[in-house]
């Protein structure tokens, strides 16, 4: 079996990888039962299994630091999780060392070597997508790696995530509430988990409450940006069909629609309500005030840390914790205008 990984190592003997690099790395092989290591190295040997000369997998020593990779550092949303990151790291005498991916897979990529070759003890990933090759990778070679805001769907790794279902169906109940029908969505990007959740969670809504599946109401963000919500409202505009609220992917998109909006003379919530997701700091500052999903953003970053350190000192395994959510109703949602007042002549 040439070309195996640690991790075909670990399941052929059945222990944790961690235990696979204590016992082929003769600085710590006195850390495991001189039976199992005995067996692990015999397998390693038949299976072909090959140290990697770049470090990813055996290290001899710890260096107190973790890779945090963050998607895009001008998104208001990361600082609050980076600060979690370090407060809990701090106490636990760790140094996290941060790089920005700018949603980039191969920058992502060059970013994760560069870490490994400075021995990092483990990984957190933000920047996760829902097909992760580089994150797959890592994960394999058995360094310990938790995931935060997001889930990979081919990478076995610990997460630390928001609720989003339960936020978009607070969401839903509201605007329902209120009296909308008539609701579009402006999704996340469809390479992530957060965008596709929070879609399929929109449609489940739609059919809780009875209400049509209209495909032309939904449209999907390249990016969760600013601009990338404006251009999505645009294209709403285009397509002429009407609606009275508008479900955003996350804040940024909302933003994005709001200047649509206000591109077209088109108030809100008088003629469309606004709902975002995430609360980061200034949705509150907006005009309106955005309602909007309040996402443990310290939380996630720090949860997220504790568990990689439990990963790495007590060969955790791999779980999923998943942060509740709050619905923050602010001025930006509203009952639907009177029939014939809204757009398009609803």
């Amino acid at each position: 079996m040439a070309g195996a990984r640690l991790v075909d190592v670990a399941r052929e003997v059945g222990v944790h990888v961690g235990t696979v690099s204590r016992a082929l790395n003769p600085a710590t092989r006195s850390r495991v039962n001189a039976e199992t290591a005995a067996r692990i190295i015999d397998v390693a040997r038949r299976l072909g299994y090959e140290v990697n000369i770049a470090g990813r997998a055996l290290r001899t020593q710890r260096t107190q630091t973790i890779g945090a990779l963050i998607p895009d550092l001008t998104n208001p949303l990361f600082p609050r999780i980076v600060r979690g990151v370090e407060d809990s790291l701090e106490k636990a005498g760790y140094t996290a060392l941060i790089a920005s991916t700018d949603n980039n897979a191969q920058r992502e990529r060059r970013m994760i070597a560069a870490l490994l070759s400075r021995q990092v003890d483990g990984f957190l990933i933000a920047s996760a997508r829902l097909e992760d090759q580089a994150l797959e990778e890592i994960a394999q070679d058995g360094v310990p790696v938790v995931v935060l805001n997001r889930t990979s769907a081919n990478a076995r790794t610990s997460a630390v995530i928001a609720d989003d279902p339960q936020g978009i169906a607070d969401v839903m109940a509201h605007l329902v509430a209120l009296g909308h029908e008539r609701i579009a969505h402006v999704a996340g990007p469809g390479d992530t988990s957060t965008g596709q959740a929070r879609l399929l969670a929109f449609e489940a809504a739609l059919d809780r409450y009875g209400l049509k599946h209209r495909s032309e109401l939904v449209v999907r963000a390249e990016a969760y940006s600013i601009a990338a919500g404006t251009r999505c409202m645009r294209d709403l505009f285009k397509r002429g069909k009407p609606f009275t609220a508008v479900v955003a992917g996350n804040d940024l998109l909302a933003l994005g629609v709001l200047d649509a909006l206000k591109e077209n003379r088109i108030p809100c919530p008088e003629r469309v309500s606004v709902v975002g997701f995430n609360d980061i700091d200034f949705a509150e500052r907006m005009s309106p005030a955005l309602t909007t999903v309040r996402v443990p953003t310290y939380e996630l970053g720090a949860r997220g840390a504790e568990l990689l350190l439990d990963m790495i000192y007590r060969e955790r395994e791999i779980s999923t914790v998943t942060l509740p959510v709050t619905l923050m109703i602010r001025e930006s949602t509203a009952p639907p205008p009177l029939q014939g007042t809204g757009l398009f002549g609803l």
